[in-house]
C-alpha cells in the first residue's frame, strides 16, 4: 500500500465497522483513480496545487495538467466520501486523512 488512510467516524463506531468503512473508502478512491498505485502521486500533486493556488483555485489560473489532476482528485474524493457517508453527506459527518510515504 502506498498510503495510509485514517477515516474519521464517530468514536462509538465498532472497530470492524470502522475497518469496513475504510475499505469502502479505499476501494472507491482507488477505483475512481484507476489503480491503488495512483493514489499517492495524484494526492501529492493535488496537495501541491492546493498549496500554490488555494483550496478552491480558479480553473483558468491552472495549467491543463493541474486542472486535470484537480478534477480527477475531486471526483475520486467525492466517490470515496459517498461510498462511506452516502450521497447526502454533510460536512459534520466525518472526514479523512491520507498520509503519504516520505
Amino acid at each position: 500500500m502506498t498510503y495510509t488512510l485514517k477515516l474519521y467516524v464517530p468514536d462509538d463506531t465498532p472497530p470492524g465497522q470502522r475497518q469496513a468503512a475504510e475499505r469502502l473508502f479505499r476501494d472507491a478512491l482507488e477505483d475512481a483513480l484507476g489503480d491503488a498505485a495512483l493514489v499517492a502521486p495524484v494526492y501529492r500533486a493535488y496537495l501541491g496545487i492546493v498549496a500554490q493556488h488555494g483550496e478552491t483555485p480558479d480553473p483558468e489560473a491552472l495549467t491543463v495538467e493541474e486542472r486535470t489532476v484537480l478534477e480527477h482528485w475531486q471526483m475520486a474524493e467525492a466517490a470515496a466520501l459517498e461510498a462511506v457517508f452516502g450521497p447526502h453527506r454533510h460536512l459534520d459527518e466525518g472526514g479523512y486523512d491520507i498520509v503519504l510515504p516520505a
